[in-house]
């Protein structure tokens, strides 16, 4: 188990790509035709972006791919220097071997400062005859238009529960891990379409040498069984303010969570409570409150204690 497990099992051929079949037509027309524009890959962590590009340029480049092909991560290099730099250098030199054109690969682009993305214009226009540029992103609204309005545009979805688990089951079957079926389906519940998160954790949670039970995921995943957060939530309606308080003490130091964490898994639980649509969206309403004084600096702990009593008044005014 010395290896990476989402390295080792990343796939190689754009054919090996899960749940991205939309997305993988257009970049193998691109291989047959030994052509592509500016690309910019948009869309959550985990669901294939990185995996596409490397797999678009082992396809366009063959054995000669990596003397052609840079990755660079603008959350690391995001100024204007390293665009009239680095990235300038390498544009402007020519292609290896019979390749007409070269990749410069720039993961996080949202990262980059709004001057180095004007500046990057220049350079994609200039030397587009021999450099391509492929932007991946989590939230392409942080790309500035000009630079959209010069690639093609791909938008990536979250990977679908049957894709994450058939990969899954992929890794256990050839790593021959032990896995209960109930862990199987909390690893990919916890992934929330992450196939990243979810092979990670399934490593983590592999490496304890034993089997992999449900409990062993929640505790590698540093998240809360949803039926132990919705208990709380039900105890609070009920009234039992101290007995929610002492299950959220219990929570937090079992899994190690901290107040942001809990408040996302509270958010999702809200839809599965007993209470009227109105009740939900004064919940939801406290919830954004709540969530925004934490992020601003403020004590975790009385924030979510508040939460937990505003609970009680919603549920003392049914009672």
């Amino acid at each position: 188990m010395n290896e990476i497990w989402t390295e080792k099992y990343r796939p190689k051929d754009l054919d090996e790509v899960v749940g991205q079949k939309h997305i993988t037509e257009r970049m193998k027309a691109y291989v047959a035709s030994g052509n592509m524009p500016h690309l910019l890959l948009a869309g959550p962590a985990g669901t294939g972006k990185t995996t596409c590009a490397l797999a678009l340029a082992r396809g366009l480049f063959g054995d000669e791919w990596k003397g052609n092909f840079v990755e660079l991560n603008a959350s690391d290099e995001r100024g204007i220097d390293i665009v009239r730099g680095k990235i300038k250098e390498f544009a402007r030199t020519a292609p290896l071997g019979k390749a007409e054109f070269k990749i410069i690969f720039m993961d996080e682009a949202d990262a980059l400062t709004s001057d180095a993305q004007a500046a990057m214009r220049r350079t994609m226009e200039k030397y587009s005859k021999i450099c391509r540029f492929v932007f991946s992103c989590n939230y392409s609204s942080k790309i500035i238009d000009p630079l959209q309005s010069r690639c093609a545009v791909f938008r990536f979805s979250p990977l679908t529960k049957e894709d994450v688990e058939n990969y899954l089951r992929m890794i256990i079957s050839k790593e021959d891990v032990k896995i209960d079926d109930d862990a199987l389906e909390g690893l990919v519940h916890v992934a929330r379409g992450d196939m990243r998160r979810a092979v990670n954790s399934l490593q983590v949670a592999a490496s304890l040498g034993k089997q992999i039970t449900l409990d062993v995921i929640y505790q590698t995943t540093g998240l809360a069984k949803p039926e132990e957060v919705r208990k709380m939530l039900e105890t609070a309606l009920a009234g039992n303010f101290i007995g929610a308080r002492d299950m959220l003490d219990t929570i937090m130091i079992t899994y190690g969570l901290s107040g942001q964490d809990i408040i996302k898994q509270i958010h999702s639980t809200f839809f599965d409570l007993s209470i009227t649509d109105s009740e939900k969206v004064r919940l939801m309403d406290k919830t954004g409150e709540v969530e925004f004084r934490i992020v601003e600096g403020s004590n975790e702990r009385i924030q979510l204690e508040v939460l937990l009593a505003y609970l009680v008044m919603i549920g003392g005014s049914k009672r």
